[in-house]
C-alpha cells in the first residue's frame, strides 16, 4: 500500500503554514483566513456548509492567542470530540473558546449539538478560567523542556489530519526531537498489559530490531506489551516515542515513572491533556486514535478479545494503516484477540524485517526464509534412489540394492562409489552399508534463512 502523502516531507519542511497546499486556495495565504476586507457572516450557520470548511488555525509564527485558545479548549473538550471539532472548524479556537464563555453573547450557540454537551463545555470553560490560564499550563510545559504544538506550526504531523474533526487541539510534548520528522518513520507496537514472558520478549525483539534499522516504536507507556517494546527501543540506543492518556507531567502508570523519565530525555512523551491532567478509561481508548494516526502501522502483540490495543488496530484500518499481529499459541486467551484480528485483513509478522517490508519504502523485503539445506540435497535423483534402496540397518549386496532400487547393476555400483566417496555408505566384505555417522542438529532460525 502507497504511503499517504503526508509521509512524503516536503525540501522546506512546510510549506510556509505547516500544512499541504490545498487545490484552488490563493498562493501565499494558505492557513491564514480570508482575503483583506471579506466579510464573516457573524450568526450561526448549519455544520457541513462550507462557510471556511477546512480552514486551518495555528500560523507557525506569532499566533500566540490561537494557541493559547487552543490550549485552553485542552482542558475544556475532551480528545477526540467531533462536535468541538466541527465548531472549532468553522469558528476557529479563539472564537469558539470565547462563545463557550460568554453565552449571553448574540449567536452564541451550537445549533444541532445537544444541549447538555454545551453545557458541559461551557461550565469546564468557566471552572478553567477560575482554576488556572492557558499561559499557566504553557509555562509549566516549558518549564519541564516541552512544547505545546498545533495544527500549522511546522513540527505538526500532518497525517494527525486524517483523523478529521476528531483531530487533536495540539499536543503537548516533552523531549528533544522532532514530531513530524520522527512520525514520519515511526511504527506502533501495542499488546496486553497482563503478558506473558513470550510476549515481552516478542515485544523487547521486535521493537529492538526496528529501532536499529532506523524506526521510531510508538506506544503507550503502560504494563505489559507497552513497556517491552519501550524497553527495547531504548536498549538499542533508538527512538520511541510514548502516547499518553493524561498529562505529559503525570507518570502513569506509577511503575514506569523511571522509563517515562527515560523516554523524555531519548525520545519523546506526548499527550493532548494539558499538564496535571489524570488518565480515565474513555481517554485511553480515544489515546488510542492517536497512536493509529501518528504511525505508518500498528503491530498487535498479544491481546486478548476485549482489548484496548485491538481499539487502536481497527481505528489503523480505519484511516488505511497497515495493521500486523503477531501470532501466539493458539491455547492462550491472551492471543486470541491477535488470531481474530489475523483472519481479517491483519498481516501476521514475526520480526521487525517482516513489519519493514510491509511499512518501508520499496525494495525493503524480508529475507527469504527456507529449512536448511543438507548434504544429501545436493545428490542427483539417481544418487538418491540408490541411496533409498540401502536398509536402515545391516548391510547388502550391490544386486540386492539395485533390485530394490529399480537401477541397472553397473550403475547402482557407480553410485555406490560415488556415494562412498561422499561419505554416505560403506564398503564391507562385499556388501553396503550406511555410514554410521551423526551429524550436528541445524541451528537455523525457524528452519533456516
Amino acid at each position: 500500500m502507497t504511503p499517504p502523502d503526508e509521509y512524503r516531507p516536503d525540501p522546506t519542511g512546510h510549506d510556509g503554514a505547516g500544512r499541504l497546499t490545498g487545490a484552488g486556495r490563493e498562493p501565499g495565504r494558505e492557513g491564514i483566513g480570508p482575503p483583506p476586507g471579506a466579510e464573516r457572516d457573524p450568526g450561526p450557520t448549519p455544520l457541513g456548509e462550507p462557510d471556511e470548511a477546512e480552514r486551518p488555525h495555528g500560523p507557525p509564527g506569532g499566533a500566540d492567542g490561537e494557541r493559547a485558545a487552543r490550549a485552553a479548549l485542552t482542558r475544556v473538550v475532551e480528545p477526540g470530540d467531533e462536535q468541538a471539532g466541527q465548531w472549532l472548524r468553522r469558528y476557529g479556537p479563539a472564537e469558539f473558546l470565547a462563545r463557550l464563555r460568554h453565552p449571553g453573547d448574540a449567536g452564541a450557540s451550537f445549533p444541532g449539538t445537544g444541549e447538555k454537551r454545551v453545557q458541559g463545555w461551557r461550565h469546564r470553560a468557566a471552572q478553567a478560567a477560575v482554576d488556572t490560564s492557558p499561559e499557566r499550563d504553557l509555562d509549566a510545559v516549558a518549564a519541564l523542556g516541552g512544547r505545546f504544538v498545533v495544527p500549522g506550526d511546522a513540527e505538526w504531523p500532518r497525517q494527525l489530519d486524517d483523523l478529521g474533526d476528531a483531530r487533536p487541539l495540539g499536543l503537548w510534548l516533552r523531549g528533544p526531537a522532532d514530531l513530524r520528522t520522527w512520525a514520519l518513520r515511526s511504527v506502533a507496537v501495542v499488546g496486553a498489559r497482563a503478558c506473558t514472558p513470550y510476549g515481552a520478549h516478542t515485544a523487547t525483539a521486535l521493537a529492538g530490531g526496528l529501532a536499529e534499522q532506523g524506526w521510531v516504536v510508538v506506544s503507550g507507556a503502560a504494563f505489559g506489551i507497552d513497556g517491552a517494546a519501550h524497553r527495547g527501543a531504548l536498549a538499542a540506543q533508538g527512538a520511541t516515542v510514548a502516547v499518553l492518556a493524561c498529562g505529559v507531567d503525570t507518570p502513569y502508570p506509577r511503575g514506569h515513572a523511571g522509563l517515562l523519565l527515560r523516554i523524555a530525555e531519548q525520545g519523546l512523551v506526548l499527550g493532548e491533556l494539558p499538564p496535571g491532567s489524570h488518565p480515565t478509561p474513555a481517554r485511553f481508548i480515544l489515546r488510542n486514535r492517536v497512536i493509529a494516526a501518528l504511525t505508518r502501522g500498528t503491530v498487535v502483540v498479544e491481546a486478548e478479545y476485549r482489548s484496548g490495543s485491538l481499539v487502536t488496530a481497527r481505528a489503523a484500518q480505519r484511516l488505511g494503516r497497515h495493521t500486523m499481529g503477531v501470532p501466539g499459541p493458539v491455547t492462550s486467551g491472551l492471543s486470541a484477540g491477535v488470531h481474530e484480528l489475523l483472519r481479517g485483513p491483519a498481516t501476521l509478522v514475526t520480526d521487525a524485517a517482516e513489519v519493514i517490508e510491509l511499512v518501508g519504502a520499496i525494495g525493503e523485503l524480508a529475507p527469504d526464509r527456507r529449512g536448511p539445506i543438507l548434504p544429501r540435497d545436493l545428490l542427483d535423483p539417481d544418487c538418491v534412489r540408490v541411496l533409498d534402496a540401502l536398509p536402515a540397518y545391516g548391510a547388502t549386496s550391490a544386486q540386492e540394492i539395485a533390485r530394490r532400487g529399480g537401477t541397472p547393476p553397473d550403475e547402482t555400483v557407480a553410485r555406490l562409489y560415488e556415494l562412498h566417496s561422499l561419505g554416505f555408505v560403506e564398503r564391507v566384505n562385499g556388501s553396503w552399508r550406511l555410514t554410521n555417522t551423526r551429524r550436528s542438529a541445524s541451528n537455523a532460525r525457524r528452519g533456516g534463512s
